[in-house]
């Protein structure tokens, strides 16, 4: 019998102390013994079946906590991936400190941008691999020559900001992210900037997203005549390739996550007509078991996603 189980860990980020850590929760597919072990300790042993598991980094938005993707997070895990989710408390813009992927706002300037990683705490997550695979219940159970980069609105953005600077990377999707970049660094108004990516991007949106309509002045963009920035992400700002837009008819931004109504900006968003949880998780899920997995079986149900209607008609799914 195989379950989903979490561990924790941490590793050290850039930054000064104290604000230079990331606090990791691992979900991984466990195997069932029944022993005294499980018992006394509530520590599951990884299922060698399916392993070695390819792996997932996924990256909150700004201010929402990690155990808000809890329900995300082990969806994909139960289709044979180990997701990584991690917390970390550092500076985010004008002097104000919270949950952050870890943004590096000098990578993301005129006249450095495309040099380096907007989110340099990918590389220090991804440098722990090597430990959990050491030791402990995941040992030998990891691929980190398989590796998926996704993320929700501000770690979206950073996932495809920065997936091509680092190896093994073979997808990247997002869920209310796009690729516009505020005018306070520099820009002018209406920005999109290239993704730096070599690999398959899968989007994610919903048509009542509130919060990314809440920061159009951010970008120097007024009224709602503009166009949506996901889309316009989709359109520019991707290498041709086997990418996906996928549009969820009544879903708002925080439709993958349980918003916490005390913290970040869930305070903008629609209403969430659509459940976009089980809609875009079963998506996500299949594109990785394609891109990164390479399964057959997968590819062809993904073809077929839009075309046979599989899941629900409130799904518009666009290929470039």
């Amino acid at each position: 019998m195989s379950i989903i189980r979490s561990l924790w860990w941490s590793v050290r980020t850039d930054g000064e102390g104290p604000f230079d850590t990331a606090h990791m929760k691992v979900y991984y597919p466990a195997e069932v013994r029944g022993d005294d072990v499980e018992r006394l300790t509530g520590v599951f042993g990884a299922d060698p079946a399916g392993a070695p598991y390819p792996v997932v980094v996924f990256l909150s938005g700004v201010n929402v906590g990690q155990d808000s993707y809890r329900r995300y997070a082990t969806a994909i895990a139960e289709s044979g991936f180990v997701v990584i989710t991690f917390d970390r408390v550092a500076e985010l813009f004008g002097g104000q400190f919270g949950l952050t992927p870890g943004v590096d706002l000098a990578a993301a300037r005129p006249d450095t941008y495309g040099s380096a990683p907007t989110c340099p705490t990918i590389g220090a997550i991804l440098s722990s691999l090597a430990e959990l695979n050491a030791d402990g219940p995941l040992a030998g159970a990891l691929d980190p020559t398989r590796v998926a980069l996704g993320g929700h609105s501000a770690g979206g953005t950073v996932a495809m900001q920065s997936a091509k600077f680092f190896p093994w990377i073979s997808a990247v999707f997002a869920w209310g992210a796009h690729n516009m970049v505020a005018t306070m660094l520099g820009w002018a108004p209406g920005t999109v900037l290239p993704a730096q990516v070599d690999c398959p991007v899968l989007l994610g949106v919903g048509t009542n997203d509130g919060v990314i309509m809440g920061s159009a002045d951010r970008y120097g963009e007024e009224g709602e005549q503009r166009r949506d920035p996901v889309t316009r992400t989709f359109e520019e700002a991707l290498p041709a390739g086997a990418n996906l837009l996928a549009i969820i008819k009544g879903a708002n931004h925080f439709g993958i996550a349980d918003a916490d109504p005390t913290a970040a900006r869930a305070f903008l968003d629609g209403p969430a007509d659509t459940d976009a949880l089980p809609l875009f998780s079963r998506l996500t899920s299949l594109f990785l078991r394609t891109h990164v997995v390479d399964s057959a079986h997968a590819r062809t149900e993904l073809s077929a996603f839009d075309d046979a209607s599989p899941l629900d008609d409130r799904v518009v799914l666009y290929h470039r």
